[in-house]
Formats: structure tokens, C-alpha cells, sequence
């Protein structure tokens, strides 16, 4: 008698497949290619399978741009940082950009506007990895912002840049765009060296904020109400 198949390691391999199956469709033909009956075919599955596996289409275009953009995220978790932290996040923009040029499909799926749902695990932990950057240079003495803004103001310029890059015939594409954009966003969010009088208080309350974890001097209260004072302070000229 022959042996029933273990559908608990089938599945898995099923999934794989599926995956590897739509990530190559999308490559080719975009996300208008990625049609139940062709992912299917190309897969070797039963649509029943796609539909027990990943739900309705949206819920495969999510798991797709999840599998694309993991190895991205592990490595940019896994890499050395720059003694330079503002060269670090030039290093990581670089790297951005590189990968949304390179896979146009997959930073189309996880940038759409109005996608319901919140952002998928791969993405918030891409923003985790540049909130670290920022912190870095903020804990130089160099951000003239809050964390958070300037995180929001990397990730907005850096979508828009290779937004507008795709957009445009790769042979009419400006080899420049890139890098203008990057030294338009640092001039606004660093200083060229740390701050080294108290001449310019939103970039010492910036870099003091980030160091607030490491204050076991004060109690939770104290922490949270020096921090909402650096808050303040830090967004008075914003």
C-alpha cells in the first residue's frame, strides 16, 4: 500500500513553489501577469491550493513582495556600518534605490497607496534598520530633527526618487536624480559637524533623546518627562 502523502511538509514545498512561480510572472509581466490561472500553471498546483495557501490575490501579492524583499532586509541587518554614520545612510540609500530599480514589481506591491492593511513585517523592519541609522547620527550630535521625522523624510524622499525613476524610460533616466535628492534631504536633517556650543538646542535635544534609555540615573516618570521636555524642545523650529 502505497503512503499517503504528508500535506504538513507539502505545504511548505507548495508555498516555495507558488512564490518562486509569481515572483518570476511579476518579473516578466508585472503585477497585471500574476492571474490565478497562470501562477498555477506555472507553479504546478491546483488553484485551490493558492487560495488555502495565501487567500485572495492581494494576500499573494503580499507574501510575493515579503519573499523579495527578505534577503534585502537581512542583509542590510547583517552589514558592517560605517564609521560615518551619515555615510552609512549614504551607503544604505545607494543600496535602496539599487534594489527598487532592480526590482520594480516588489517595490511597486509594498509602496502602493492606499493598500489596506498596516505595512508587512519585511517593511517595518526595513524602517527599523534606517530608525537605527538616523539614531546614529543623532547620537553624533548631527541630526537637526526629530528621529521620527527624519526617518519619515528619508523614507518619503527615497520611495519618491525611485518612484520617479521607474517611471521614466530607463534610457532617459538622470544618473544624477539619486544623488541630488540624498544631498537634499542631509542638508536638511544634518549638521556638517557635531554640535559643539549650545548655539544650535534642537540638534542637542535630538542627540540627547536618543541617549535617554542609558539614563538609569532616573526614574520611569523622570525619563518620560525629560523626555516630552527634548521632545518639545527638539521640534521648535520645525
Amino acid at each position: 500500500m502505497a503512503a499517503r502523502p504528508n500535506s504538513e511538509t507539502e505545504e511548505p514545498d507548495a508555498r516555495s513553489k507558488i512564490l518562486e512561480a509569481a515572483s518570476r510572472l511579476i518579473a516578466s509581466g508585472g503585477v497585471a501577469a500574476l492571474t490565478t490561472r497562470a501562477v498555477a500553471a506555472a507553479a504546478g498546483v491546483q488553484a485551490p491550493t493558492l487560495y488555502r495557501l495565501f487567500g485572495e490575490k492581494r494576500g499573494l501579492l503580499d507574501a510575493v513582495a515579503e519573499h523579495g524583499l527578505t534577503a534585502f532586509i537581512a542583509q542590510k541587518v547583517a552589514a558592517e556600518p560605517h564609521p560615518d554614520p551619515v555615510q552609512d545612510l549614504r551607503d544604505a540609500w545607494d543600496s535602496y534605490v539599487a534594489f527598487g530599480l532592480g526590482n520594480p514589481a516588489v517595490f511597486a506591491i509594498i509602496n502602493e497607496i492606499g493598500a489596506a492593511g498596516p505595512p508587512s513585517p519585511a517593511v517595518l523592519a526595513g524602517i527599523a534598520v534606517l530608525k537605527k541609522r538616523v539614531e546614529r547620527i543623532a547620537r553624533s550630535g548631527r541630526l537637526k530633527m526629530p528621529v521620527e521625522r527624519a526617518v519619515a523624510l528619508i523614507h518619503a524622499a527615497g520611495v519618491g526618487t525611485v518612484a520617479t525613476l521607474l517611471s521614466t524610460p530607463e534610457g532617459q533616466r538622470d544618473p544624477q536624480l539619486s544623488t541630488l535628492a540624498l544631498e537634499a534631504v542631509l542638508a536638511s536633517l544634518v549638521t556638517e559637524r557635531p554640535v559643539q556650543s549650545h548655539d544650535d538646542l534642537t540638534s542637542l535635544a535630538v542627540g540627547l533623546r536618543t541617549h535617554l534609555d542609558e539614563a538609569d540615573a532616573l526614574t520611569p516618570g523622570e525619563r518620560l518627562l525629560l523626555t516630552e521636555l527634548l521632545d518639545r524642545l527638539a521640534q521648535a523650529k520645525g
